[in-house]
């Protein structure tokens, strides 16, 4: 690791009128290093990516490259100091070619005239190493959002920047081409270049850094170089408690109805083989298992998007619903794993995602949509679930991933579920957010809901689940409960469909 610092920032200041995005935040990155910003939404560390990206001027403190003071006052200003920034929302043109979009504004010429055979030649190895085997003469509105995110850190490493920033760049990205990123992140690390990395995935972040600065409140509060941290310290540096108390204790039974039970036997269809179990209300049951474990294809039978033979009985003593209009007007929600894709219309207004099921799931036939009730109920929603926005009008797209997860929770919210299917409801939110989800989840349970909760996250499993019941291969494994819930058997189970020999046995 070298010795020599690319970039400094000494107490740097930023204000929006009265609130404090950046006070003496403080940074240094050495140079030929991976080095993580980590922290809560609002504690600092997206604005600090804009300050060095010219996106944002600071009111105060500095900025040193090569240990000399600069001042980086536009967008134009960072890339000729050789600063690179990939955001999290992607910046495209959607009807441009892939070629047209990696080489905007700096598009190599012949003879006057645009090479389209110099733009191929020049991207083409990149494009490799990154896996994007596309057709770059399309309009990149044509890719999945996983490729244009790739595309975008494509267009950004082509410059050549002496240090990359990237805000949340595999957001969008499966598991396969978030490896393939880390590859091609690791051999720029190995040709000496220098990177910024800001992600919510602490794994993600323990993976692929060097160093890492936690962020609360506008400030740094902590920098160590990854091998002398843990997992645990970053969290209670981000949010100021101990990891352990990211978990709310269950809450006493709030509900005056009725004790209530889904009931599963048999069911089965090409991803799910004779599987069987209840829930009732007020418990909170984990679902578990790896990729294609048939986690997410149980929680899709039962909200009704794909169809499946056995028996299932719900709480109103019928069987699966028809559709996911049928599952709303039942009380049966579903908060998706993919918010931006199956949660939320991004182009639209909280206001409006707030009201859609409400509206979708009417039976009464009225075909206009009230605006006065339908502020009433973004209103209710922004208050309770606390969601950050500057009105009910504000974009979906206009708010962090913690406060659109809120936005998907709400909008179910709103019709009273009685059963609540939640597919990975934490990913891709800071730890912040996850700790009022988490206290969202206690409530849904407390008020006589029925909880079925997936998460890839075993210690979110371990620690808000009163049973766990795992899937391996489309097939029930086993349950675990009580003081059987624990890291070691919950991994052991996932992986190998079988329970562990116990240690006081040997």
């Amino acid at each position: 690791m070298a010795d020599t610092a690319l970039i400094e920032v000494r107490a740097l200041a930023k204000r929006y009128g009265g609130v404090v995005a950046l006070e003496n935040m403080n940074l240094l990155v050495q140079a030929g290093t991976i080095h993580a910003v980590v922290g809560e939404n609002g504690a600092g560390k997206s604005t600090l990516m804009k300050v060095l990206a010219g996106a944002v001027k600071p009111d105060g403190g500095s900025i040193l490259l090569d240990g000399q003071q600069i001042v980086i006052d536009s967008p134009n200003a960072a890339r000729k100091r050789g600063i690179g920034i990939v955001y999290q929302e992607l910046s495209l043109f959607p009807q441009r070619s892939v070629l047209a979009n990696l080489f905007v504004n700096r598009e190599p010429t012949r003879r006057g005239w645009v090479s389209v055979s110099a733009m191929e030649a020049q991207s083409r190895a990149l494009l490799d190493q990154l896996g994007l085997h596309v057709d770059v003469h399309a309009p990149v509105s044509r890719l999945s959002i996983g490729e244009q995110q790739l595309v975008e850190l494509c267009r950004v490493l082509l410059e050549e920047p002496r240090l990359l920033i990237l805000d949340e760049p595999n957001s969008a990205l499966n598991k396969r081409e978030t490896e393939r990123l880390f590859d091609v992140l690791r051999q720029l690390r190995a040709r000496g270049n220098t990177m910024l990395y800001v992600s919510h995935r602490l794994e993600e972040v323990f993976a692929i850094s060097d160093r890492v600065t936690i962020t609360r409140n506008g400030r740094d509060v902590l920098t160590k170089d990854r091998a002398a941290l843990t997992i645990p310290e970053v969290i209670e540096g981000m949010i100021g408690v101990q990891h352990d108390a990211l978990f709310p204790p269950p809450l006493p039974p709030r509900a005056a109805r009725a004790a209530e039970r889904i009931v599963v036997e048999g069911l089965h269809n090409n991803a799910l083989q004779d599987i069987g179990f209840s829930a009732s209300s007020g418990e909170i049951v984990g679902l578990a298992g790896l990729e294609g474990s048939g986690v997410s294809n149980l929680l899709a039978v039962l909200f009704g998007t794909e169809g499946a033979r056995g028996r299932v009985e719900f709480p109103d003593a019928k069987g699966l619903p028809k559709s996911p209009a049928d599952a709303a007007r039942r009380g049966v929600c579903l908060v998706p794993a993919d918010r931006r894709r199956n949660g939320l219309m991004l182009d639209k207004s909280i206001l409006f995602n707030i009201s859609q099921v409400v509206f979708g799931a009417r039976r009464d036939g009225v075909p206009w949509f009230n605006q006065a009730t339908a502020l009433q109920r973004a209103r209710r929603q922004i208050g309770d679930l606390r969601i950050k926005a500057r009105s009910p009008y504000a974009l979906a797209n206009e708010l962090s991933g913690g406060n659109q997860q809120k936005i998907v929770i709400g909008k179910w919210l709103e019709i009273g579920p009685r059963v609540f299917l939640l597919d990975d409801p934490t990913r891709g939110v800071d730890v912040g957010a996850k700790r009022e989800i988490y206290g969202l989840i206690r409530k849904m349970s407390a008020d006589g809901g029925i909880v079925l909760f997936s998460s890839t996250e075993l210690p979110e499993l371990i620690g808000m689940c009163d049973r766990i019941l795992v899937l391996y291969q489309g097939r029930l494994a086993g349950e675990l409960s009580g003081t059987d819930i624990d890291n070691r058997t919950l991994l052991h189970l996932i992986n190998t469909a079988e329970m562990p020999a116990r240690e006081d046995a040997r």
